[in-house]
């Protein structure tokens, strides 16, 4: 894993349950603010994503993007997450 990666990840990781970020903003949280598409590709290959919660990341536009488990799985996850963290409140 590069150093790269593990920075992504460790953003992703702090990222609240029940909310999402995009791309854009995990690349500038790494320092590095045109790498979005990066992002995106290191996202792709996430080896825990049940630990590593890559599918609170979403494009800027608002577009789920890619999932492992495929998008309809993510949009799910996205939901279940909202619900709990509001029924936490």
């Amino acid at each position: 894993m590069t150093p790269f990666a593990k920075k992504v990840y460790k953003v992703v990781l702090n990222i609240p349950l029940g909310e999402v970020r995009t791309y854009k903003w995990v690349a500038k949280k790494v320092g590095k603010p045109t790498a979005s598409r990066a992002v995106g590709q290191i996202l792709k290959h996430n080896p825990y994503p049940v630990l590593i919660p890559c599918h609170r990341v979403i494009s800027s536009c608002g577009k789920l993007g890619g999932y492992i488990f495929g998008k309809k799985k993510k949009g799910l996850l996205l939901n279940l997450e909202r619900k709990i963290s509001q029924s936490m409140v």
